[in-house]
């Protein structure tokens, strides 16, 4: 079977289908959206889940300015759901409004591109508008200064609700507005330190479009959190909100399983379907289980030429992942515990929050698990209720998310390793001091998040890290020496100086860190591990076995 192209950062429906990409039917969500009838609907999920194509899908079907519609939807699951469906294709003026491009470091630059994505939708629609004639001096005047962004302030509080307006005096029909990604700037301000400019700039041009408004038919709001209502949607009783606890509309964002199958028998792929569970699986939308398809579909885009192209962390790309360096840098001995828990496969509980806001991560930590699992970080294994509290299980869905906490951790690990004046310890290794150097290594594993569940490399890496910086010395790690590769070598650039040689070991329990020593200084003697250094001139060679239990550690001088 020809390879049909995979729709790799595609998110125009129109482009899709009509550049033949291969494409996971949907159409169905426009079904249950008409039977639900739901008059502002705010669908929250995950980055890349298929929200910005399904808009767009959205637009398509319903806009009466869209001229190739039927065309479009030939032979997808909606053109078989009946008349009662289809009589809605092409009916309605459709504003389309995209905030992802406020993602920027101030709120002017942010503002900026508010005006710039509006000033892209009052042109699509000028034509129509022009040729109805129906605008009065002053609002024509007004929407020509939206047009080409000469707007005050007050032009851009309701625009939303103005462009509805003049729609339907042109069309004689309601709007169906769609915004999308509308935490994106909220995101951006809080962590860029705008939050308070930005909130009312949003909820006034929410509340103005979305509550009270004659002329809009319905709308669909996406993003990846449920604000509260109190920070956004004030007073917005109207609003039906369809979060990944929910589980209405669950198949239509994300691959479900079946769908995932069909895509890998396409490509001939199926071997690799245990591959692509492992790496991309583990989401849970109301009861459905779904897959990452952004993920999906750049894994199998990479086997076009080779199929036993190795996995990626492609979605943790896409994010700055800055929730989860917030929990990672503000975690003490308890959260900390939690995320070696979570990245050695394990589950905590946490009570659930839905109405938050990004000024409520900083209250609490269960708040920022809340934002974790309502970002795509963690995925629900069970909830329930005590009381009036809900509990949810959670754990990290897959591996290419772990991937994400190992990484965050470890460049955190990293830099409060270069924050930390690490002359004591440095000073204790060369000169043959083992209760400090044990005593400095077990006050700092203290303070670090571990994993890969406390193996020879978790702490091969620790300890390579506490000495990167060791001054004048070279550093050298697992290298030939002997007759096998001690674990760490330091070296005095010239031979007058000193080496130090240093082997790890695990201990399994308290009581044997001792005899643990023993057997890495005996693998030092026994190996010897020393003979290149002598040959290279030096003669002054320290021998060290470091033992580790958890989060203790020994150490023995040979």
């Amino acid at each position: 079977m020809a390879w049909k192209p995979l729709p790799v950062g595609v998110d125009d429906f129109e482009k899709l289908v009509s550049g033949n990409y291969f494409y996971i039917d949907k159409t169905l969500f426009i079904k249950e959206l008409i039977e639900k009838k739901g008059e502002v609907n705010l669908f929250t999920r995950p980055r890349r889940f298929g929200k910005t194509l399904n808009m767009s899908m959205l637009r398509h079907f319903f806009g009466l300015e869209e001229q190739n519609g039927a065309e479009l939807f030939r032979g997808l699951k909606i053109m078989e759901a009946g008349d009662e469906y289809l009589s809605h294709m092409g009916k309605y003026p459709v504003i389309s409004l995209s905030l992802k491009s406020m993602k920027q470091s101030s709120y002017e630059l942010a503002f900026e591109m508010l005006k710039k994505a509006m000033r892209e939708e009052y042109l699509r629609h000028w034509p129509g508008i022009e040729a109805g004639g129906k605008l009065d001096t002053a609002d024509r005047e007004r929407y020509l200064r939206l047009r080409d962004m000469e707007g005050t302030d007050g032009d851009y509080a309701d625009a939303l609700k103005f462009l509805s307006e003049c729609l339907y005096r042109t069309w004689g029909r309601k709007a169906v507005i769609l915004i999308d990604e509308y935490d994106v700037p909220l995101e951006s301000a809080y962590f860029g330190g705008f939050y308070d400019r930005m909130i009312p700039a949003i909820r006034s041009l929410f509340e103005s479009a979305l509550k009270t408004n004659g002329n809009l038919e319905f709308a669909v709001v996406t993003g990846c959190l449920r604000i509260s209502r109190e920070s956004i949607f004030t007073g917005l009783n109207n609003l039906k909100i369809i979060s990944v606890t929910g589980e209405s509309y669950a198949e239509y964002f994300g691959f479900t399983q079946q769908e995932v199958e069909k895509m890998l028998d396409f490509y001939g792929l199926r071997e690799n379907e245990e591959t692509v569970r492992q790496w991309y699986d583990g989401y849970r939308f109301g009861n459905t289980e779904v897959y990452n398809p952004w993920s999906v579909i750049n894994y199998v885009e990479s086997c076009r030429e080779n199929k036993q192209a190795l996995p990626k962390p492609y979605w943790s790309n896409t994010s700055s992942n800055s929730i989860v360096r917030s929990l990672v840098e503000r975690a003490d001995l308890s959260v900390k515990q939690e995320i070696e828990a979570l990245i050695e496969g394990k589950t905590i509980t946490k009570p659930v929050h839905e109405d938050i806001t990004y000024e409520d991560m900083d209250s609490t930590q269960d708040n920022l698990w809340n934002f974790l699992f309502f970002t795509g970080y963690l995925k629900k294994i069970r909830e329930y209720q005590e009381g009036e509290t809900i509990y949810m299980e959670i754990a990290i869905p897959n591996r290419e998310v772990r991937y994400v906490y190992k990484q965050t951790v470890l460049r955190w690990f990293e830099e409060k390793t270069e924050e930390k004046t690490l002359t004591p310890l440095y000073e204790s290794i060369l000169n043959g001091d083992t209760e400090k150097m044990a005593e400095i290594l077990s006050e700092n594993l203290m303070e670090t998040i571990s994993f890969y569940d406390y193996q020879e490399s978790y702490y091969h890496g620790f300890l390579a890290g506490m000495l990167k910086n060791i001054g004048n010395y070279i550093v050298l790690s697992n290298r030939e020496a002997g007759h096998g590769r001690p674990d760490i070598l330091l070296k005095y650039p010239s031979v007058r100086g000193r080496a130090v040689i240093l082997e790890i070991k695990v201990a399994k329990t308290y009581q044997e860190l001792e005899k643990k020593c023993g057997e890495a200084l005996r693998q030092i003697e026994e190996r010897r591990y020393e003979e290149p250094l002598r040959r290279e001139g030096y003669r002054d060679i320290l021998k060290y076995g470091v033992a580790f239990y958890r989060k203790e550690c020994m150490v023995k001088k040979g």
